[in-house]
């Protein structure tokens, strides 16, 4: 059941919004709408309201809002036809003699057409489904904030330290064990005081007193190199179980949530951040853990599967290995309040479209290989594990994969949005349209564009899924 309602629910829901701010736009600003359509090809479902109508089609690979278009006739094509060509027959029982084209009659008036709004009309309308997918992440990132509260990370103990350029010493003056005591004279209890006082330090030096003793930095007050420090330095977490994922290397080699790895392959493990050093170095290798459990320890075996990934630092693909284990959450929540809510929505939403800018821009680098795109199967398959996660992640993954369709559907492809708003300025500087030809054309290279696209993440999907079940 999850692997039917969880995509349903996530892509349905986001396709349904985007589709949703064209629709609305285009009806505030005059234009009109015959079909309000989720999914192509055959119809599965449809009713007429008004002077619309609605429809589920078997296709559930995105939608589209039919607008009364005169320039569009190669575009029309995937949309139900045009006004004129999908017109129906007066003995059609859906006929309606005083409904416009292609419901009856009477001829869309002139004011109603696409092409008769001005410049600004078409983009607010031809934009207005990025907008409302934008306005969905930051409403997810904003009522999650809002429901969870803030998390505090009731600890100052150093858990990894990262190297920092501009200061070579960095690495060596704090340690995995070391209890951060104050930052600028400072006392500090939980990790959350200890990275906004060094994000508020604006001395010549940053002061902070550990349980090894006093380190000093000279970081000029400048943000940036506050911002190197903190994202340096992370709290330490004991190297237990919080979660698996069924189907996934723990699970099968008999992980559970509360076991604690202290060995591995007969190397102790100091914590989280040193097991997951080892698992993701030993993609394909078998790994002998030593848990306890209880009052027992066990001897588990377990062969990290291997997944590419961009690296963080220089965004090139790594061979990492991956067991589907998850940390335990040591956070206690605080209560936030509206203001505080939505500054954190706002972040988080700014975040997540970073996290895919980043990732769009690797892809035209060349520094992210294309084998990290997914389809229809990654999206179920993540649609199901954020289901297993509970209703947060499942919530969270609707949040990113909306900001991810507004993102894409601005880039330069002709039958996305981004590509219909270049091709109308352009036309606009023009000063008149482009030929039919043209502009079956220019779809013929955006439909090109598309299809390659689904071409490559459906072999990137069954390729994983054939890996996943044949090993």
């Amino acid at each position: 059941m999850l692997a039917i309602v969880a995509p349903l629910i996530v892509f349905g829901l986001v396709i349904f919004v985007h589709e949703l701010g064209h629709f609305v736009a285009a009806k505030l600003l005059g234009v009109y709408a015959p079909r309000f359509s989720i999914g192509f090809g055959p119809t599965l479902f449809k009713r007429r309201r008004g002077e619309t109508e609605y429809v589920l089609a078997a296709l559930p690979l995105g939608g589209y809002v039919r607008m009364a278009s005169r320039h569009d006739e190669a575009a029309a094509a995937l949309e139900g036809g045009s006004e004129e060509a999908s017109a129906l027959a007066a003995d059609d029982p859906d006929y309606d003699p005083e409904a416009m084209l292609p419901f009856g009659p009477k001829p869309v008036p002139e004011h109603r057409w696409f092409e008769s709004k001005p410049l600004w009309a078409r983009l607010i309308i031809l934009l207005a489904g990025v907008a409302m997918n934008v306005l969905l992440t930051f409403v997810v990132a904003t009522g999650l904030a809002m429901h969870y509260g803030r998390a505090i990370y009731p600890t100052t103990v150093i858990g990894t330290v990262d190297s920092v350029a501009w200061a070579p010493a960095f690495a060596a003056s704090l340690r995995h064990g070391d209890t951060i005591r104050t930052v600028d004279g400072a006392p500090v209890a939980t990790w959350n005081a200890v990275l906004e006082r060094i994000g508020k330090a604006r001395a010549d030096s940053l002061v902070m007193t550990t349980s090894r003793g006093r380190v000093a930095l000279a970081t000029r007050g400048d943000e940036d190199r506050l911002r190197e420090v903190a994202a340096a330095i992370a709290f330490h977490q004991p190297a237990v179980i919080g979660g698996t994922i069924a189907g996934r290397a723990a699970e099968k080699a008999g992980l559970r949530a509360g076991d604690s790895v202290v060995a591995i392959d007969g190397v102790p493990v100091t914590g989280w951040a040193g097991m997951v050093d080892r698992v993701t170095a030993s993609a394909g290798r078998e790994l002998a853990m030593t848990v306890r459990r209880g009052g027992q320890t066990l001897e588990l075996r377990v062969t990290p599967e291997a997944s590419e990934e961009p690296d963080p630092a220089s965004g090139k693909v790594v061979r990492l290995g991956r067991i589907g284990a998850s940390a335990p959450d040591i956070a206690t929540r605080e209560p936030v309040g509206l203001i505080d809510g939505l500054r954190s929505g706002w972040n988080g939403t700014w975040a997540w479209g970073g996290t895919i800018i980043t990732f769009v821009r690797g892809l035209f680098a060349g520094d992210v290989s294309p084998r990290q795109l997914g389809g229809p199967i990654a999206i179920t398959r993540a649609s199901v594990q954020a289901a297993q996660g509970g209703l947060a992640d499942l919530v969270a993954l609707i949040g990113l994969l909306s900001i991810n369709v507004a993102i894409l559907n601005l880039l330069p492809i002709p039958i996305l949005d981004g590509g219909q708003v270049l091709l109308n300025v352009a036309e606009s500087v023009k000063g008149s349209p482009f030929s039919l030809r043209t502009r079956e054309y220019i779809l013929r290279v955006g439909l090109a564009a598309i299809g390659l696209l689904f071409v490559l993440v459906m072999f990137n999907d069954i390729a994983s899924l054939v890996g996943r079940l044949f090993g």
